[in-house]
């Protein structure tokens, strides 16, 4: 597995985007898999200290599967994303947008994946890691 340096998410500005459910922001429970997640929160750190948090809706996985929630992230400006589980083509569409995508299955909050990210704790996603099957629930997803 590729060792990505993160120092830069502690310099300047980036939006960290994080699959979750309710409209909790911060403090939400993460959602365990990107496309099927209700919400998005996006955190905005900068010099590696949160400095803002909006909630945006995910589009309905039904009608776009996937795709739709890569371009909403692409579309927001978003530098990097924390998740669970994701399959590989919206990984591809959100490498292609520059969004670095990062996974974490144990931290339980946004906060504490945010924060992990921020002390370069976690890994990105790589190729072999991504969902090939949808099973389950949105919320107890089994990648």
């Amino acid at each position: 597995m590729e060792n990505r340096d993160t120092s830069a998410l502690n310099q300047g500005g980036l939006v960290v985007a994080v699959a979750s459910v309710g409209e909790g922001g911060l403090e939400a429970r993460r959602s365990s898999h990107f496309g099927k997640s209700p919400n998005f929160a996006l955190v905005e750190l900068v010099d590696g200290e949160i400095e803002g948090v909006q909630v945006v809706a995910n589009e309905s996985h039904a009608e776009s599967g996937c795709r739709g929630a890569a371009q909403l992230l692409a579309s927001a400006t978003v530098n990097a994303l924390v998740v669970g589980g994701i399959g590989a083509r919206p990984l591809a569409i959100l490498g292609e947008a520059g969004i670095d995508v990062y996974f974490d299955k144990q931290r339980k909050t946004v906060a504490e994946a945010v924060a992990a990210l921020a002390a370069g704790e976690l890994r990105p996603v790589e190729l072999d890691q991504t969902c090939s099957h949808h099973r389950g629930q949105e919320n107890e997803h089994s990648c």
